[in-house]
């Protein structure tokens, strides 16, 4: 399947979920998580882009089945049943810590295989997008919110989240380029006609 992706927007959707850490009285893992729910929210997107549609969709639901499968457990097929599956690893424990590790190693060898890092690292408006991917490794890694990150797993926070800055400065620094260009033409008209009314 050859299909272009947007992966700053694969990336943000791929943590979207967690998007029931805001809203009160949403529990967490429940129904932004749920197999059922986010199958019947990609349907429109299935029928309107097709096949396309496919790698976000394996990134959502990649979230609740790799993800909070391992760690703790999900409500995969809420409201039928609020019954949580998982495997429970403490998010501290020897075996969550070594399969987070796998899962990084196993990314970071795609993203290079397929040059996503180098696709990253180019301007792209939709770059912007990794500001929720940044806040979403930031609050946990430094201010422990919603959760305390074992200090195991610091590494490969800290590679994500240097890629997606660099890449999110890569796109400001384009914006204040452009805006700076414009802004040194608008000044330029200004002068001459300025000079022409005297």
């Amino acid at each position: 399947m050859n299909i272009e992706v947007n992966l700053p927007l694969l990336l943000l959707v791929s943590i979207i979920s967690d998007i029931d850490l805001l809203i009160p009285g949403l529990e967490h893992r429940g129904p932004t998580h749920s197999l059922i729910i986010l199958t019947l929210l990609f349907l429109p997107l299935f029928r309107v882009y097709g096949k396309k549609a496919a790698p976000y969709f394996v990134a959502i639901i990649q979230h609740s089945l790799i993800g909070d499968y391992v760690t703790g457990g999900v409500q995969l097929l809420w409201p039928l049943t609020t019954h949580i599956y998982g495997l429970a690893f403490e998010a501290t424990s020897l075996a969550a810590v070594v399969l987070e590790w796998g899962f990084f190693l196993a990314s970071l060898t795609i993203m290079l295989k397929m040059k996503d890092i180098q696709k990253l690292l180019q301007k792209h408006p939709s770059n912007l997008l990794l500001s929720v991917p940044v806040a979403t490794v930031l609050l946990p890694t430094l201010a422990s919110f919603p959760l305390s990150v074992p200090l195991e797993l610091i590494l490969p926070h800290l590679a994500y989240l240097t890629l997606f800055i660099l890449s999110i400065l890569l796109d400001v620094k384009y914006v204040l380029r452009k805006t700076q260009n414009a802004c040194t033409c608008v000044g330029e008209h200004l002068l001459r006609l300025r000079v022409l009314t005297l």
